[in-house]
């Protein structure tokens, strides 16, 4: 009876230590992981403090290099050109030119500029018919031609000049009528090799790639006096412009 007694009073004891036993091994273990892991944060923010900074890389600008101020005192311009025509008086039919067209600007003020201008252009045109002549002859256009431009509305993309020249154009007609008798040139109906008056009157965009360059197209209308009477024609170019030097 007294061993029962004593065995329901021990172990009870014994129980308890068992349990304050495991309660510290879990304290200790915990503490064990705390520690390790406050070291671990530690070390790494002393990395990332002694990591040197690099710089975050400059985004890219949108828009121009330098503003378009168009205080430019020169300007050039070339381009590939498309002219209709009528290579004689007597003919029924228009022919189509295809050239190039060279210009020089010097700008007098923010507005206002003086310019020289060369057009030439070949094309092949119809005639009446002749026994002498099979196909279409060669004809060529030369032309110079002196005048003003305006700046009108503009911004840092495009902006819009009028123009107006007058000069004289040179045209050979006569290239592949060597064949022919002088008597019948007439009745082919082409003119004959002459200079005359020519003007051109119109516009041109200039689309903007930069302070200096601009992409241009130019239509115009063209006069023309090679007969008896002023004709009209039109015509068309596109190319690059080059803007250089200040005012």
């Amino acid at each position: 009876m007294l061993e029962k007694k004593t065995e329901e009073f021990v172990l009870p004891e014994e129980s308890r230590r068992a349990r304050r036993m495991g309660r510290r091994i879990w304290m200790g273990t915990l503490a064990i992981l705390l520690t390790a892991a406050t070291g671990a944060a530690t070390a790494q923010n002393a990395q990332v403090q002694n990591t040197p900074q690099v710089a975050p890389k400059p985004k890219p600008k949108v828009g121009f290099i330098a503003p378009v101020t168009y205080d430019n005192k020169y300007d050039v311009y070339g381009g590939f050109s498309f002219m209709n025509f009528q290579a004689g008086q007597a003919l029924t039919e228009r022919m189509n030119l295809g050239g190039v067209e060279l210009q020089g600007t010097y700008w007098l003020t923010h507005k206002w500029g003086v310019a020289a201008d060369y057009r030439g252009e070949w094309g092949t045109t119809p005639v009446n018919p002749t026994p002498y002549i099979s196909g279409r002859p060669l004809v060529s256009l030369n032309i110079g031609m002196l005048g003003v431009q305006y700046r009108g509305p503009k911004n840092q993309y495009a902006a819009l000049n009028y123009h107006a020249f007058a000069g004289v154009g040179h045209g050979a007609f006569n290239h592949d009528t060597g064949v022919v008798p002088p008597q019948y040139l007439p009745l082919i109906g082409l003119y004959t090799d002459r200079t005359k008056p020519i003007g051109a009157v119109g516009a041109s965009i200039d689309i903007n790639h930069s302070k200096n360059m601009a992409i241009r197209l130019s239509p115009d209308l063209i006069l023309e006096h090679f007969g008896t009477e002023t004709r009209t024609f039109f015509s068309i170019s596109g190319g690059v412009v080059y803007r250089f030097g200040h005012r």
